[in-house]
């Protein structure tokens, strides 16, 4: 990555093995398309009325070459997302597929 990796906490304090899981997920996705110009991370709790725990939200901004992919997971979506080790899974995982997508856009585009 031409920028360094971004990694923001919103209504929750930071935690070492969040940043640990996010590093990891985010070198996996550079590995996967190494033309990656910078990615920014923001977990989240927003405030609300939920009848169980906090539902975490987690939006990745990936900056590519011509172009600003956003993979983002709400809450409201997905139960799951009370532990935010899975939040940040399903969100890497949807940033990967629309990775995927770009870099074969990008593959097309030139002929290939």
């Amino acid at each position: 990555m031409q920028l360094p990796l971004q990694i923001s906490f919103r209504d929750i304090p930071p935690s070492a093995a969040v940043e640990a899981k996010i590093r990891e997920r985010a070198d996996k996705l550079e590995r996967y398309y190494d033309r990656i110009n910078g990615c920014r991370v923001v977990i989240e709790a927003p405030h609300g009325r939920h009848h169980q725990g906090k539902l975490f939200h987690v939006r990745i901004d990936l900056t590519v070459p011509g172009s600003e992919l956003v993979a983002s997971r709400e809450p409201a979506q997905h139960h799951a997302h009370e532990d935010v080790f899975v939040a940040i899974r399903d969100a890497f995982d949807a940033a990967q597929r629309q990775l995927a997508e770009y870099a074969r856009r990008q593959r097309g585009g030139k002929g290939s």
